[in-house]
Protein backbone atom coordinates (compact mmCIF):
# COMPACT_ATOMS: atom_id res chain seq x y z
CA UNK A 1 0.00 0.00 0.00
CA UNK A 2 1.55 3.16 -0.93
CA UNK A 3 0.05 5.00 2.11
CA UNK A 4 1.90 3.14 4.82
CA UNK A 5 4.19 3.77 6.64
CA UNK A 6 7.99 3.08 5.68
CA UNK A 7 10.91 3.18 8.69
CA UNK A 8 13.97 4.15 7.32
CA UNK A 9 17.45 3.24 8.65
CA UNK A 10 18.21 5.61 11.14
CA UNK A 11 14.91 4.31 13.22
CA UNK A 12 12.79 8.05 11.43
CA UNK A 13 9.11 6.82 10.50
CA UNK A 14 8.06 8.47 7.16
CA UNK A 15 4.78 8.91 5.71
CA UNK A 16 4.20 8.10 1.81
CA UNK A 17 2.74 11.11 0.14
CA UNK A 18 -1.20 10.05 -1.21
CA UNK A 19 -1.85 9.90 -4.65
CA UNK A 20 -3.71 12.74 -6.50
CA UNK A 21 -7.23 12.43 -6.99
CA UNK A 22 -8.44 12.06 -10.81
CA UNK A 23 -10.28 14.44 -12.58
CA UNK A 24 -13.74 12.96 -12.25
CA UNK A 25 -12.69 11.59 -8.12
CA UNK A 26 -12.30 15.77 -7.57
CA UNK A 27 -15.91 15.91 -9.69
CA UNK A 28 -17.86 13.66 -7.75
CA UNK A 29 -16.26 14.54 -4.43
CA UNK A 30 -16.97 18.24 -4.64
CA UNK A 31 -20.88 17.09 -5.59
CA UNK A 32 -21.24 15.43 -2.80
CA UNK A 33 -19.84 17.92 -1.19
CA UNK A 34 -22.59 20.58 -2.49
CA UNK A 35 -25.70 18.00 -1.93
CA UNK A 36 -24.29 17.63 1.94
CA UNK A 37 -24.67 21.68 2.35
CA UNK A 38 -28.17 21.81 0.48
CA UNK A 39 -29.21 18.89 2.46
CA UNK A 40 -29.86 16.31 -0.16
CA UNK A 41 -27.48 14.20 0.93
CA UNK A 42 -26.66 12.68 4.62
CA UNK A 43 -24.10 14.62 6.28
CA UNK A 44 -20.74 12.63 6.63
CA UNK A 45 -20.37 10.84 10.65
CA UNK A 46 -17.16 10.39 12.44
CA UNK A 47 -15.63 7.69 14.18
CA UNK A 48 -17.64 8.49 17.32
CA UNK A 49 -20.86 8.06 14.88
CA UNK A 50 -21.48 12.01 14.92
CA UNK A 51 -22.52 14.06 11.88
CA UNK A 52 -19.94 16.61 11.09
CA UNK A 53 -21.74 20.08 9.56
CA UNK A 54 -20.52 20.14 6.07
CA UNK A 55 -20.32 24.22 6.19
CA UNK A 56 -17.08 23.26 8.39
CA UNK A 57 -13.87 23.98 6.52
CA UNK A 58 -12.01 20.93 5.58
CA UNK A 59 -8.44 22.00 7.07
CA UNK A 60 -10.59 21.86 10.56
CA UNK A 61 -12.53 18.31 9.76
CA UNK A 62 -9.81 16.67 7.94
CA UNK A 63 -6.71 15.45 9.68
CA UNK A 64 -3.56 16.07 8.01
CA UNK A 65 -2.03 13.45 5.91
CA UNK A 66 1.17 13.61 8.11
CA UNK A 67 0.04 12.89 10.67
CA UNK A 68 -2.09 9.85 10.34
CA UNK A 69 -3.85 9.58 6.68
CA UNK A 70 -5.87 6.55 7.50
CA UNK A 71 -8.04 8.73 10.44
CA UNK A 72 -11.18 10.05 8.51
CA UNK A 73 -12.56 13.69 8.97
CA UNK A 74 -13.26 14.05 13.08
CA UNK A 75 -14.01 17.09 15.09
CA UNK A 76 -13.28 15.02 18.03
CA UNK A 77 -10.12 17.72 18.55
CA UNK A 78 -13.18 20.70 18.75
CA UNK A 79 -14.75 18.93 21.59
CA UNK A 80 -13.45 18.66 25.52
CA UNK A 81 -11.15 16.06 25.56
CA UNK A 82 -11.36 14.05 29.07
CA UNK A 83 -8.69 13.09 29.57
CA UNK A 84 -7.95 16.49 29.83
CA UNK A 85 -10.79 17.80 32.26
CA UNK A 86 -10.71 18.62 35.44
CA UNK A 87 -12.87 16.28 37.76
CA UNK A 88 -15.99 18.21 39.22
CA UNK A 89 -17.78 17.54 41.88
CA UNK A 90 -21.56 15.80 41.11
CA UNK A 91 -24.90 17.44 41.48
CA UNK A 92 -25.80 15.31 44.44
CA UNK A 93 -22.58 15.96 46.56
CA UNK A 94 -23.30 18.74 49.34
CA UNK A 95 -21.93 19.41 52.90
CA UNK A 96 -23.55 17.67 55.68
CA UNK A 97 -25.74 19.09 57.84
CA UNK A 98 -26.11 19.38 61.76
CA UNK A 99 -24.34 16.74 64.14
CA UNK A 100 -23.23 13.29 64.56
CA UNK A 101 -26.26 12.13 66.72
CA UNK A 102 -25.95 8.41 66.86
CA UNK A 103 -22.56 7.77 69.08
CA UNK A 104 -22.13 11.06 71.56
CA UNK A 105 -19.26 10.63 73.56
CA UNK A 106 -19.72 10.53 77.55
CA UNK A 107 -16.12 11.75 78.87
CA UNK A 108 -13.93 14.09 77.65
CA UNK A 109 -11.33 12.97 74.47
CA UNK A 110 -7.47 14.35 74.88
CA UNK A 111 -7.85 17.26 72.16
CA UNK A 112 -11.19 18.35 72.14
CA UNK A 113 -12.88 21.32 72.65
CA UNK A 114 -12.31 22.97 76.23
CA UNK A 115 -15.88 24.29 76.39
CA UNK A 116 -18.09 21.86 74.78
CA UNK A 117 -16.22 18.76 74.53
CA UNK A 118 -16.53 18.17 71.03
CA UNK A 119 -13.40 16.45 69.05
CA UNK A 120 -13.85 18.22 65.71
CA UNK A 121 -12.78 22.08 66.90
CA UNK A 122 -11.00 24.02 69.72
CA UNK A 123 -11.92 26.53 72.23
CA UNK A 124 -11.71 29.02 70.04
CA UNK A 125 -13.93 27.84 67.75
CA UNK A 126 -16.43 26.62 69.50
CA UNK A 127 -20.04 28.36 68.59
CA UNK A 128 -21.78 27.30 72.01
CA UNK A 129 -21.96 29.52 74.59
CA UNK A 130 -19.20 30.01 76.69
CA UNK A 131 -19.32 27.80 80.04
CA UNK A 132 -18.58 28.87 83.35
CA UNK A 133 -16.68 25.39 83.74
CA UNK A 134 -15.81 23.80 80.59
CA UNK A 135 -16.74 20.44 80.01
CA UNK A 136 -12.56 19.65 80.20
CA UNK A 137 -13.24 20.06 84.27
CA UNK A 138 -16.54 18.45 84.55
CA UNK A 139 -16.58 15.73 82.04
CA UNK A 140 -20.43 15.96 81.51
CA UNK A 141 -22.60 17.34 79.07
CA UNK A 142 -19.95 16.70 75.93
CA UNK A 143 -21.37 17.75 72.79
CA UNK A 144 -21.44 15.44 69.65
CA UNK A 145 -19.53 16.24 67.41
CA UNK A 146 -19.60 17.59 63.61
CA UNK A 147 -20.05 15.89 60.52
CA UNK A 148 -16.40 15.83 58.75
CA UNK A 149 -17.03 17.52 55.79
CA UNK A 150 -16.07 16.73 51.97
CA UNK A 151 -13.93 18.79 49.97
CA UNK A 152 -16.40 19.97 46.91
CA UNK A 153 -14.97 21.18 43.81
CA UNK A 154 -17.77 22.60 41.70
CA UNK A 155 -18.01 23.71 38.20
CA UNK A 156 -18.78 26.94 36.71
CA UNK A 157 -22.37 26.36 36.70
CA UNK A 158 -21.89 24.43 40.17
CA UNK A 159 -20.98 27.59 41.81
CA UNK A 160 -23.96 29.40 40.34
CA UNK A 161 -27.27 26.94 41.16
CA UNK A 162 -29.00 28.76 43.06
CA UNK A 163 -30.89 25.33 44.47
CA UNK A 164 -27.47 23.36 45.01
CA UNK A 165 -27.47 21.76 48.12
CA UNK A 166 -31.85 22.09 48.56
CA UNK A 167 -33.44 19.13 50.22
CA UNK A 168 -36.57 18.27 48.23
CA UNK A 169 -38.50 17.50 51.49
CA UNK A 170 -38.41 20.98 52.64
CA UNK A 171 -40.98 21.37 49.82
CA UNK A 172 -42.54 18.63 50.67
CA UNK A 173 -43.12 19.81 54.21
CA UNK A 174 -44.66 23.43 52.79
CA UNK A 175 -47.10 21.14 50.28
CA UNK A 176 -48.35 19.27 53.40
CA UNK A 177 -48.91 22.48 55.43
CA UNK A 178 -50.90 24.00 53.00
CA UNK A 179 -52.71 21.08 52.20
CA UNK A 180 -54.09 20.62 55.91
CA UNK A 181 -54.65 24.42 55.38
CA UNK A 182 -57.16 23.87 52.61
CA UNK A 183 -58.62 20.60 54.43
CA UNK A 184 -59.56 22.56 57.56
CA UNK A 185 -61.38 25.25 55.41
CA UNK A 186 -62.62 22.53 53.65
CA UNK A 187 -64.09 21.32 57.10
CA UNK A 188 -65.16 24.48 58.25
CA UNK A 189 -66.98 25.32 55.37
CA UNK A 190 -69.24 22.14 55.27
CA UNK A 191 -69.98 22.87 59.14
CA UNK A 192 -71.10 26.30 57.85
CA UNK A 193 -73.21 24.75 55.23
CA UNK A 194 -74.65 22.01 57.86
CA UNK A 195 -75.52 24.77 60.33
CA UNK A 196 -77.16 27.29 57.47
CA UNK A 197 -79.07 24.36 56.61
CA UNK A 198 -80.10 23.44 59.80
CA UNK A 199 -81.36 27.03 60.88
CA UNK A 200 -83.40 27.31 57.43
CA UNK A 201 -81.15 29.96 56.24
CA UNK A 202 -79.67 28.10 52.79
CA UNK A 203 -82.20 25.85 50.84
CA UNK A 204 -81.21 22.34 48.97
CA UNK A 205 -80.82 24.21 45.62
CA UNK A 206 -78.13 26.46 46.94
CA UNK A 207 -76.22 24.09 48.72
CA UNK A 208 -75.77 22.31 45.58
CA UNK A 209 -74.57 25.43 43.76
CA UNK A 210 -71.80 26.33 46.10
CA UNK A 211 -70.71 22.42 46.48
CA UNK A 212 -70.12 22.85 42.46
CA UNK A 213 -67.91 25.89 43.10
CA UNK A 214 -65.81 24.62 45.92
CA UNK A 215 -62.83 24.31 43.70
CA UNK A 216 -62.87 27.91 43.17
CA UNK A 217 -62.08 27.45 39.52
CA UNK A 218 -64.52 29.24 36.97
CA UNK A 219 -65.05 28.53 33.31
CA UNK A 220 -64.22 31.12 30.80
CA UNK A 221 -67.91 32.17 30.63
CA UNK A 222 -67.98 32.87 34.58
CA UNK A 223 -65.09 35.80 33.91
CA UNK A 224 -66.20 39.32 33.87
CA UNK A 225 -65.12 40.84 30.31
CA UNK A 226 -61.58 42.10 30.41
CA UNK A 227 -60.83 45.47 31.99
CA UNK A 228 -64.48 45.33 33.99
CA UNK A 229 -63.18 43.62 36.51
CA UNK A 230 -60.43 45.20 38.87
CA UNK A 231 -60.11 43.01 41.93
CA UNK A 232 -56.57 42.43 42.27
CA UNK A 233 -56.60 38.57 42.76
CA UNK A 234 -57.84 38.63 38.91
CA UNK A 235 -56.75 41.00 37.37
CA UNK A 236 -56.89 41.49 33.28
CA UNK A 237 -54.48 43.07 31.34
CA UNK A 238 -55.92 43.97 27.34
CA UNK A 239 -52.73 45.77 25.06
CA UNK A 240 -54.28 48.97 23.32
CA UNK A 241 -53.96 48.09 19.64
CA UNK A 242 -54.87 50.22 16.87
CA UNK A 243 -55.47 49.67 13.59
CA UNK A 244 -52.69 50.31 11.01
CA UNK A 245 -54.69 52.19 8.94
CA UNK A 246 -55.59 54.72 11.17
CA UNK A 247 -53.03 57.82 11.53
CA UNK A 248 -51.07 57.70 14.95
CA UNK A 249 -52.21 60.50 17.50
CA UNK A 250 -48.54 61.79 17.43
CA UNK A 251 -49.13 62.52 14.11
CA UNK A 252 -51.88 64.44 13.70
CA UNK A 253 -50.35 67.55 15.06
CA UNK A 254 -46.39 67.72 14.71
CA UNK A 255 -46.22 71.28 16.47
CA UNK A 256 -43.98 70.23 19.70
CA UNK A 257 -46.12 72.40 22.02
CA UNK A 258 -49.74 70.35 20.96
CA UNK A 259 -51.01 68.21 23.30
CA UNK A 260 -48.65 65.97 25.18
CA UNK A 261 -48.73 62.31 23.60
CA UNK A 262 -48.14 59.85 26.30
CA UNK A 263 -45.96 56.83 24.50
CA UNK A 264 -46.30 53.98 27.47
CA UNK A 265 -50.16 54.63 27.52
CA UNK A 266 -50.52 55.66 24.21
CA UNK A 267 -52.83 58.27 25.68
CA UNK A 268 -53.25 61.75 23.97
CA UNK A 269 -55.77 63.74 26.67
CA UNK A 270 -56.07 66.65 25.09
CA UNK A 271 -57.07 67.82 21.75
CA UNK A 272 -54.04 68.35 19.09
CA UNK A 273 -55.99 70.58 17.39
CA UNK A 274 -56.42 72.79 19.99
CA UNK A 275 -54.25 75.86 18.58
CA UNK A 276 -55.32 75.65 15.30
CA UNK A 277 -58.96 76.99 15.89
CA UNK A 278 -60.95 74.34 14.18
CA UNK A 279 -64.05 73.24 15.98
CA UNK A 280 -63.58 69.70 17.90
CA UNK A 281 -67.33 68.71 16.38
CA UNK A 282 -65.47 68.75 12.84
CA UNK A 283 -61.78 67.11 13.63
CA UNK A 284 -62.06 63.51 13.28
CA UNK A 285 -59.79 63.05 16.50
CA UNK A 286 -60.46 65.37 19.36
CA UNK A 287 -58.33 63.85 22.48
CA UNK A 288 -58.94 60.91 24.68
CA UNK A 289 -60.79 63.42 27.21
CA UNK A 290 -63.39 64.77 24.39
CA UNK A 291 -64.77 61.40 24.28
CA UNK A 292 -64.12 60.55 27.73
CA UNK A 293 -66.57 63.62 28.86
CA UNK A 294 -69.22 63.77 25.99
CA UNK A 295 -72.76 62.54 25.45
CA UNK A 296 -73.62 59.74 28.10
CA UNK A 297 -70.45 59.10 28.87
CA UNK A 298 -70.11 60.24 32.28
CA UNK A 299 -73.41 58.62 33.30
CA UNK A 300 -71.63 55.23 31.79
CA UNK A 301 -68.75 55.34 34.07
CA UNK A 302 -71.20 56.00 37.18
CA UNK A 303 -73.02 53.45 36.62
CA UNK A 304 -69.88 50.76 35.68
CA UNK A 305 -68.36 52.16 39.33
CA UNK A 306 -71.97 51.43 40.88
CA UNK A 307 -71.58 47.70 39.04
CA UNK A 308 -67.90 47.15 40.42
CA UNK A 309 -68.98 48.50 44.22
CA UNK A 310 -72.25 45.89 44.04
CA UNK A 311 -70.21 43.37 42.69
CA UNK A 312 -67.43 43.37 45.15
CA UNK A 313 -70.65 43.46 48.01
CA UNK A 314 -72.28 40.73 46.61
CA UNK A 315 -74.79 41.59 43.97
CA UNK A 316 -74.03 39.70 40.96
CA UNK A 317 -74.59 42.49 38.31
CA UNK A 318 -73.00 43.12 35.25
CA UNK A 319 -73.02 45.95 32.97
CA UNK A 320 -72.28 43.86 29.51
CA UNK A 321 -74.31 41.04 30.72
CA UNK A 322 -77.42 42.77 32.13
CA UNK A 323 -77.75 46.44 31.56
CA UNK A 324 -81.66 46.43 32.97
CA UNK A 325 -81.40 45.06 35.78
CA UNK A 326 -78.22 47.45 36.65
CA UNK A 327 -79.92 50.80 36.28
CA UNK A 328 -83.13 49.72 37.87
CA UNK A 329 -80.85 48.95 40.87
CA UNK A 330 -79.01 52.16 40.60
CA UNK A 331 -81.86 54.43 40.45
CA UNK A 332 -83.16 52.86 43.34
CA UNK A 333 -79.79 53.01 45.07
CA UNK A 334 -80.11 56.87 44.67
CA UNK A 335 -83.40 57.50 45.61
CA UNK A 336 -82.45 55.16 48.90
CA UNK A 337 -79.68 57.44 49.09
CA UNK A 338 -81.29 60.88 49.13
CA UNK A 339 -83.54 59.10 51.62
CA UNK A 340 -81.05 58.05 53.89
CA UNK A 341 -79.07 61.54 53.51
CA UNK A 342 -82.18 63.20 54.86
CA UNK A 343 -83.34 61.40 57.22
CA UNK A 344 -79.91 61.74 58.42
CA UNK A 345 -80.03 65.34 58.64
CA UNK A 346 -83.38 65.72 59.77
CA UNK A 347 -82.05 63.19 62.86
CA UNK A 348 -78.94 65.98 63.96
CA UNK A 349 -81.11 69.02 63.27
CA UNK A 350 -83.85 67.16 66.08
CA UNK A 351 -81.38 66.42 68.14
CA UNK A 352 -78.72 69.04 68.02
CA UNK A 353 -80.96 71.94 66.46
CA UNK A 354 -79.65 74.69 64.15
CA UNK A 355 -82.08 74.87 61.84
CA UNK A 356 -81.80 78.86 61.24
CA UNK A 357 -78.83 78.92 60.75
CA UNK A 358 -79.54 76.83 57.51
CA UNK A 359 -81.91 79.54 56.36
CA UNK A 360 -79.14 82.37 56.10
CA UNK A 361 -79.60 84.94 53.31
CA UNK A 362 -76.90 84.04 50.36
CA UNK A 363 -73.37 84.54 50.83
CA UNK A 364 -73.48 87.66 47.88
CA UNK A 365 -76.12 89.30 50.34
CA UNK A 366 -73.58 88.62 53.58
CA UNK A 367 -70.62 89.89 51.61
CA UNK A 368 -72.17 92.83 49.87
CA UNK A 369 -71.08 90.99 46.48
CA UNK A 370 -73.32 90.52 43.60
CA UNK A 371 -72.68 89.56 39.85
CA UNK A 372 -74.63 93.08 38.98
CA UNK A 373 -73.60 94.82 35.58
CA UNK A 374 -71.78 97.47 36.39
CA UNK A 375 -69.83 99.80 33.96
CA UNK A 376 -66.74 101.92 34.60
CA UNK A 377 -64.83 104.43 32.59
CA UNK A 378 -60.84 104.77 32.40
CA UNK A 379 -60.87 107.15 34.85
CA UNK A 380 -62.91 104.73 37.71
CA UNK A 381 -66.08 106.51 37.84
CA UNK A 382 -69.69 104.42 37.12
CA UNK A 383 -71.13 104.61 33.86
CA UNK A 384 -73.84 102.18 34.36
CA UNK A 385 -75.28 100.13 36.63
CA UNK A 386 -74.53 100.56 40.66
CA UNK A 387 -70.89 100.43 42.47
CA UNK A 388 -69.72 97.23 43.87
CA UNK A 389 -69.80 97.89 47.57
CA UNK A 390 -66.18 97.82 49.24
CA UNK A 391 -66.10 94.47 51.70
CA UNK A 392 -64.95 96.36 55.22
CA UNK A 393 -62.37 94.98 57.72
CA UNK A 394 -62.83 93.65 60.89
CA UNK A 395 -60.93 96.52 62.35
CA UNK A 396 -61.75 99.82 62.70
CA UNK A 397 -62.00 101.92 59.78
CA UNK A 398 -62.34 106.04 59.52
CA UNK A 399 -62.51 106.33 63.32
CA UNK A 400 -61.39 110.41 63.57
CA UNK A 401 -59.97 112.09 66.70
CA UNK A 402 -58.66 115.01 68.18
CA UNK A 403 -61.03 117.97 65.74
CA UNK A 404 -59.09 116.10 62.67
CA UNK A 405 -61.18 116.12 59.53
CA UNK A 406 -58.87 113.11 57.70
CA UNK A 407 -57.50 109.89 59.76
CA UNK A 408 -53.46 109.47 60.57
CA UNK A 409 -51.71 108.12 57.70
CA UNK A 410 -54.15 110.47 55.45
CA UNK A 411 -50.68 112.46 54.35
CA UNK A 412 -47.36 111.62 53.37
CA UNK A 413 -44.00 113.57 52.65
CA UNK A 414 -40.44 112.58 52.72
CA UNK A 415 -40.87 109.33 54.79
CA UNK A 416 -43.04 110.64 57.51
CA UNK A 417 -47.04 110.02 57.46
CA UNK A 418 -48.86 112.33 58.83
CA UNK A 419 -52.63 114.31 58.83
CA UNK A 420 -53.94 116.09 55.50
CA UNK A 421 -56.11 118.46 57.23
CA UNK A 422 -53.54 120.25 59.44
CA UNK A 423 -49.98 118.10 57.82
CA UNK A 424 -48.78 117.87 61.26
CA UNK A 425 -46.32 114.92 61.53
CA UNK A 426 -47.05 113.95 65.08
CA UNK A 427 -49.79 111.05 65.72
CA UNK A 428 -52.20 111.86 68.35
CA UNK A 429 -52.02 115.37 67.98
CA UNK A 430 -54.54 118.76 67.69
CA UNK A 431 -55.45 119.85 64.61
CA UNK A 432 -54.72 123.14 63.69
CA UNK A 433 -56.36 123.56 60.32
CA UNK A 434 -55.17 125.94 57.93
CA UNK A 435 -52.72 127.86 60.24
CA UNK A 436 -50.72 124.57 60.97
CA UNK A 437 -50.54 123.88 56.85
CA UNK A 438 -48.87 126.83 56.93
CA UNK A 439 -46.25 126.64 60.01
CA UNK A 440 -45.41 123.00 59.02
CA UNK A 441 -44.77 123.76 54.85
CA UNK A 442 -42.52 127.37 56.00
CA UNK A 443 -38.84 126.67 56.65
CA UNK A 444 -38.35 129.31 58.76
CA UNK A 445 -37.58 127.72 62.38
CA UNK A 446 -39.40 129.41 65.83
CA UNK A 447 -36.98 130.59 68.50
CA UNK A 448 -33.64 130.28 65.97
CA UNK A 449 -32.57 133.49 67.29
CA UNK A 450 -32.33 132.40 70.86
CA UNK A 451 -30.47 129.12 69.76
CA UNK A 452 -27.81 130.65 67.42
CA UNK A 453 -24.26 130.77 70.07
CA UNK A 454 -22.36 134.23 69.48
CA UNK A 455 -19.36 134.00 67.53
CA UNK A 456 -16.12 135.47 67.83
CA UNK A 457 -15.14 138.66 65.92
CA UNK A 458 -11.90 137.41 63.74
CA UNK A 459 -9.00 139.58 63.32
CA UNK A 460 -8.59 141.41 60.21
CA UNK A 461 -5.96 140.39 58.03
CA UNK A 462 -3.88 141.76 55.03
CA UNK A 463 -3.93 140.34 51.62
CA UNK A 464 -0.28 139.04 52.07
CA UNK A 465 -1.04 137.79 55.18
CA UNK A 466 -3.78 135.63 53.95
CA UNK A 467 -1.62 134.41 50.85
CA UNK A 468 0.58 133.69 53.25
CA UNK A 469 -1.73 131.23 55.37
CA UNK A 470 -3.13 129.89 52.28
CA UNK A 471 -0.11 128.57 50.84
CA UNK A 472 1.48 127.31 54.35
CA UNK A 473 -2.04 125.03 54.18
CA UNK A 474 -1.20 123.83 50.72
CA UNK A 475 2.50 122.70 51.43
CA UNK A 476 0.83 120.79 54.83
CA UNK A 477 -2.13 119.53 52.99
CA UNK A 478 0.71 117.93 50.19
CA UNK A 479 3.03 117.02 52.92
CA UNK A 480 0.32 114.98 54.67
CA UNK A 481 -1.01 113.56 51.55
CA UNK A 482 2.74 112.30 50.67
CA UNK A 483 3.37 110.41 53.49
CA UNK A 484 0.20 108.96 53.64
CA UNK A 485 0.44 107.71 50.22
CA UNK A 486 4.08 106.35 50.55
CA UNK A 487 2.85 104.80 54.26
CA UNK A 488 -0.34 102.94 52.39
CA UNK A 489 1.86 101.55 49.56
CA UNK A 490 4.44 100.01 51.73
CA UNK A 491 2.29 98.56 53.65
CA UNK A 492 0.40 97.17 50.75
CA UNK A 493 3.15 95.82 49.04
CA UNK A 494 4.52 94.30 52.36
CA UNK A 495 0.59 92.38 52.86
CA UNK A 496 0.37 91.47 49.59
CA UNK A 497 4.07 89.69 49.46
CA UNK A 498 2.91 88.55 52.75
CA UNK A 499 -0.36 86.42 51.52
CA UNK A 500 1.04 85.49 48.03
CA UNK A 501 3.80 83.86 50.02
CA UNK A 502 1.31 82.29 52.61
CA UNK A 503 -0.67 81.39 49.72
CA UNK A 504 2.54 80.02 47.72
CA UNK A 505 3.58 78.19 51.06
CA UNK A 506 -0.06 75.91 51.58
CA UNK A 507 -0.45 75.51 47.53
CA UNK A 508 3.19 73.52 47.78
CA UNK A 509 1.66 71.64 50.88
CA UNK A 510 -1.21 70.61 49.05
CA UNK A 511 0.81 69.65 46.21
CA UNK A 512 3.09 67.54 48.35
CA UNK A 513 -0.02 65.75 49.46
CA UNK A 514 -1.94 65.38 46.27
CA UNK A 515 1.57 63.83 44.72
CA UNK A 516 1.38 61.29 47.63
CA UNK A 517 -2.02 60.39 47.29
CA UNK A 518 -1.94 60.12 43.57
CA UNK A 519 1.49 57.33 44.25
CA UNK A 520 -0.56 55.62 46.98
CA UNK A 521 -3.82 54.95 44.15
CA UNK A 522 -1.70 53.76 41.58
CA UNK A 523 0.13 51.03 43.63
CA UNK A 524 -3.89 50.20 43.72
CA UNK A 525 -4.88 47.76 41.49
CA UNK A 526 -7.15 48.98 38.32
CA UNK A 527 -10.34 47.61 39.19
CA UNK A 528 -9.91 48.20 43.00
CA UNK A 529 -9.56 52.44 42.53
CA UNK A 530 -12.20 54.35 43.91
CA UNK A 531 -14.59 55.94 41.62
CA UNK A 532 -13.31 59.68 40.03
CA UNK A 533 -10.37 59.22 42.14
CA UNK A 534 -7.58 61.17 40.00
CA UNK A 535 -10.60 63.53 39.00
CA UNK A 536 -10.10 67.42 39.50
CA UNK A 537 -13.42 69.44 40.11
CA UNK A 538 -12.40 73.27 39.65
CA UNK A 539 -9.56 75.06 37.52
CA UNK A 540 -6.31 75.61 39.37
CA UNK A 541 -5.31 79.06 41.09
CA UNK A 542 -1.89 80.86 39.96
CA UNK A 543 -0.62 79.74 43.73
CA UNK A 544 -1.19 75.87 42.02
CA UNK A 545 0.26 76.15 38.84
CA UNK A 546 3.45 77.67 41.05
CA UNK A 547 3.59 75.10 42.92
CA UNK A 548 2.80 72.67 40.14
CA UNK A 549 5.83 73.56 38.74
CA UNK A 550 8.33 74.01 41.41
CA UNK A 551 7.33 70.52 42.23
CA UNK A 552 7.71 69.09 38.59
CA UNK A 553 10.14 65.97 37.70
CA UNK A 554 11.79 66.64 34.37
CA UNK A 555 13.11 63.81 32.93
CA UNK A 556 15.27 65.73 30.95
CA UNK A 557 16.60 67.44 34.45
CA UNK A 558 20.22 66.25 34.88
CA UNK A 559 20.03 66.65 38.65
CA UNK A 560 17.32 64.99 38.86
CA UNK A 561 18.83 61.68 40.62
CA UNK A 562 20.47 64.29 43.03
CA UNK A 563 17.15 66.20 44.10
CA UNK A 564 15.40 62.66 44.97
CA UNK A 565 12.81 62.08 42.27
Amino acid sequence: MAEEATVSAEGIVGLDEPKKMTREDWRKKKELEEQRKLGNAPAEVDEEGKDINPHIPQYISSVPWYIDPSKRPTLKHQRPQEEEEAPYSSVGEWYKRGVQETSVSTKFRKGACENCGAITHKKKDCLERPRKVGARYTGNGIAPDEHSQVHLDLDYDGKRDRWNGYDPEEHQRIVEEYAKVDLAKRTLKAQKLQDELASGKLDQSEREHDSEDEDEDKYADDIDMPGQNFDSKRRITVRNLRIREDTAKYLRNLDPNSAYYDPKTRAMRENPYSNTGMNPDEVGYAGDNFARYSGATINMAQTQLFAWEAYERGSEVHLQADPTKLELLHRSFKVKKEDFKEKLRDGILEKYGGEEHLDAPPRELLLAQTEDYVEYSRHGAVLKGLEKAVARSKYEEDVIINNHSCIWGSYWIDGFWGYKCCHSMVKQSYCTGESGIGINNSECVPFDEGLMEPQEEEEHKTLLEMHQDKMMKDKKKKKKSKKNKKHISEGSDSEDEEKKKEKLRKALEAEDKRVKHVDAIMQVEERKRPYTSLQEVKAPTEEEMEAFRMKRCRADDPMAPFLGH
